[in-house]
């Protein structure tokens, strides 16, 4: 997984343990894709003072996911979910494994 989506994952599950001007910041540049230079003229602020922000929640995020590790649970649910479905499609032709199939789509968000 690259860094940016890493990054997004991790805002998923702790943004709220941000505060409120770190959300908004880490939102903006990581899922909004906005410029430093763009976020500090929306806060009136330095673009310097918007990447040590930056730098101090991802800092933040990844000290969280070393305490939880709720990201690191979520993706080795994901990966044994994946290897059940492939495991099941060899079945489709029942109706009990289409309905499973079914099921562990709708939880892979596929």
């Amino acid at each position: 997984m690259d860094r940016l989506s890493y990054i997004i994952l991790l805002l998923d599950f702790y943004r709220n343990l941000l505060t409120e001007k770190q959300r908004d910041i880490m939102s903006r540049h990581f899922e909004e894709d906005m410029s430093l230079a763009e976020i500090a003229e929306e806060y009136g602020i330095s673009r310097q003072a918007v990447h040590d922000i930056i730098k101090r929640s991802e800092k933040a995020l990844l000290d969280y996911e070393e305490e939880l590790g709720l990201v690191d649970r979520f993706l080795k649910q994901k990966q044994e979910l994946i290897k059940i479905k492939n495991l099941l499609s060899k079945y489709q032709e029942y109706d009990d494994i289409k309905k499973s199939l079914d099921i562990l789509n709708k939880l892979l968000d596929i």
